[in-house]
């Protein structure tokens, strides 16, 4: 068993590293402060013109072919200097990942070259409803038949780029008498679709550079092309496809958890306290110890998954597994990390109050810890049934 990354990868990770450093790092405190999308998109567009946006793509349609993994470590580097950058890039490349998957291939010409490219600044997600977060079987929106096209009535929440995206994944209820579950579809809704409005910005703890708006359909009219996938089929869809999602997700959480400890690590060697540096007290040496186990062991399940996923083969429950561990690690992180600064990490002087705030989401969207638990508790039970 080889834990190490193939040169290709090491390489992806050394190029996001760098750049991560050179260009976010620099701008992430000014972008939590809101306000300058302009920087925050010209970063999105040099992330897509290194090949970031489509690293398991197809290079047919503009990706880079990199692989699972590649892209787990690209997020990690990205999301250590800037998680609300990271958390774009993450979603982008999953609906390519859909398109890819479920998309006719000129869906698949259509859509994903513009967002691997650049030229869509954003992809994005249109599941989540206020009635409907852990549960999309209840959703409502619907999506009725009328002639040639297809109409959509509803509304959507949450939504990672919906100021910014030129397509928007959307799922919708097709047979209302179907069960519970069976009468979903999903459908490529363009940003400049008549009746499509984008919501207010939602006013956020942390990851605030990155736009999260509620997307309505008014009477949204949309070609009979526009379906993806086969009808009726969508929530398998939700269920399985985006799976992938957690794995960047926890990817993220590891880059914000790392991001954290280094910073408190370093700090701990030169804070001095009762005439000693604090790093020769028995209390850092433990917190720095246990997290920094606990950060090796999440990389550990998120390349696991990662590499079952870039296999083939069944991959939902190592997926969930690495993204709750990564998660609530980059929580109990930041937390000992601001521990360790004292009342320094808790103002803006250091990074630790920000990222501690970027972390509290992980643990929320794309799937909380509690589902992430469900699926994995079912999974083993199914294994031993």
């Amino acid at each position: 068993m080889d834990f190490e990354l193939t040169e290709e990868q090491r390489l992806i990770q050394e190029m996001t590293r760098d750049f991560a450093a050179a260009e976010l790092e620099p701008v992430a405190a000014e972008l939590d402060k809101g306000g300058n999308d302009t920087l925050f998109h010209e970063n999105i567009r040099k992330l897509a013109e290194l090949g970031l946006m489509g690293l398991n793509i197809k290079d047919e349609y503009g990706g880079s072919e990199a692989g699972v993994i590649a892209f787990s470590v690209a997020m990690t580097e990205i999301s250590r200097a800037c998680a609300s950058t990271a958390v774009t890039v993450s979603v982008n490349n999953m609906v390519n990942e859909v398109i890819q998957a479920l998309g006719t291939e000129e869906q698949k010409k259509k859509y994903i070259s513009k967002i691997c490219s650049g030229e869509y600044l954003a992809g994005a997600f249109g599941l989540t409803e206020p009635g409907a977060g852990s549960d999309p079987a209840s959703m409502t929106t619907t999506a009725v038949r009328d002639g040639d096209d297809w109409v959509l009535n509803g509304s959507k929440l949450f939504i990672t780029s919906g100021n910014c995206a030129g397509v928007f994944v959307v799922w919708a209820v097709t047979d209302p008498k179907a069960p519970r579950g069976k009468g979903i579809s999903l459908f490529l809704v363009e940003a400049e679709a008549k009746g499509l409005v984008v919501g207010k910005k939602e006013e956020k703890m942390g990851q605030n550079a990155s736009a999260t708006n509620e997307i309505i359909f008014q009477n949204c009219r949309i070609p009979g092309d526009a379906l993806m996938g086969e009808l009726n089929d969508g929530f398998r869809v939700a269920v399985t496809e985006l799976a992938g999602g957690r794995i960047g997700i926890g990817s993220l959480a590891l880059g914000l958890g790392l991001a954290a400890m280094d910073t408190a690590t370093k700090y701990s060697l030169e804070r001095k306290q009762f005439g000693t540096p604090i790093s020769n007290f028995q209390a850092i040496q433990w917190k720095i110890a246990d997290m920094y186990t606990a950060l090796e062991a999440s990389r550990l399940l998120l390349l696991n998954a990662s590499f079952k996923k870039e296999q083939g083969r069944s991959f939902a429950k190592e997926a969930s597994m690495a993204k709750v561990f990564a998660s609530e690690t980059a929580n109990k992180a930041c937390y000992e990390a601001m521990q360790i600064l004292g009342g320094y990490g808790y103002t803006t002087e250091y990074p630790i109050e920000r990222y501690t705030r970027d972390a509290r989401i992980t643990t929320i969207y794309e799937g909380t810890s509690e589902i992430q638990r469900v699926i994995i508790s079912r999974e083993i039970l199914r294994e031993f049934s």
